[in-house]
């Protein structure tokens, strides 16, 4: 990606760590109707943390230096939070409804990037958000079933991911992305191997085989969101998130028979079509030279 700019590398490594979210989405889904989402979580943060510590041993003991121990717990207390959440609200909803209420998180992304990081947002930027959210929405319908006290969950989760999104991309600017990865994996790790005996189920071997993937995909993502968050401001990576609502989409029907309706199709159309003209909005004026 070296002769990218740095929009056009962001925006690559943040989609293609959705598609990655996506597939341990769905990995998640089909696990929490066998086992409690508590230990679906132990298992995604588990086995993510023993890899990274096997691929990195030569370089633990330095990479979890940090000047900014705090701001590194309170971004790995968001992200356990956002996983616990959207889990456990894919245990009873499906996983199209689930993300498309998560939808919401890239207009607290926006804001807590504007007014935390001090981040210029653009009109255009807001109008794509708005109009993301307008998209969702329509996917929700107020009155549907959607609307139930598990579906405070995913919200939940989308305000939990936007304060692991903000404090990610603080960190970015002084801290190692390794560093900030194997703190995330540690953290959770250490939360779910606290409260998991008490829902515990021993997996089949085929069960313990997804469980191990899911960390393996989920650890990858990770890091790539990092990379894409620590070269390219939050705010306008936004937008691009809702385009999970199509692979999840595409998941839920291949996998659990969800088809999706007319408002979900429509809903997710308009949401594609905000990022994609938020990203060719900012892309363009980019290139183009500024009059001094």
């Amino acid at each position: 990606m070296s002769g990218f700019g740095p929009l056009t590398k962001g925006t690559l490594l943040f989609l293609t760590t959705l598609f990655l979210f996506s597939i341990m989405d769905g990995i998640a889904k089909g696990l929490t109707e066998r086992y409690h989402p508590l230990q679906v979580v132990w298992a995604r943060y588990t086995s993510q943390t023993v890899i990274a510590f096997v691929v990195l041993s030569p370089f633990v003991t330095r990479l979890l230096r940090t000047k900014h121990i705090g701001l590194q717990l309170i971004r790995s207390a968001f992200l356990f939070g956002a996983t616990m959440s959207f889990f456990t609200s894919l245990k009873h909803l499906p996983i199209s409804s689930a993300t498309a209420i998560f939808e919401i998180s890239p207009l607290f992304i926006t804001i807590l990037g504007f007014f935390v990081l001090k981040e210029k947002v653009g009109l255009r930027r807001w109008i794509g958000v708005f109009f993301g959210l307008i998209g969702a929405m329509i996917i929700i319908r107020p009155g549907s079933e959607v609307f139930s006290f598990i579906a405070l969950l995913p919200a939940l989760a989308a305000f939990c991911f936007s304060g692991y999104a903000i404090s990610t991309r603080f960190l970015g600017k002084e801290e190692s992305p390794w560093t900030s990865f194997l703190y995330t994996a540690l953290i959770g790790c250490i939360a779910s191997c606290v409260i998991v005996p008490a829902v515990w189920e021993t997996p089949t071997l085929s069960d313990a085989s997804f469980m191990t993937s899911m960390g393996i995909v989920g650890g990858l993502g990770h890091y790539l969101l990092i990379r894409a968050f620590t070269i390219t401001e939050a705010s306008y990576l936004a937008p691009f998130s809702y385009v999970t609502l199509l692979f999840n989409g595409l998941w839920g029907y291949i996998f659990f028979f969800e088809v999706p309706d007319f408002y979900t199709v429509l809903g997710a159309l308009i949401i594609i079509s905000a990022g994609v003209y938020v990203w060719y909005r900012e892309t363009f004026l980019a290139k183009k030279p500024r009059l001094v």
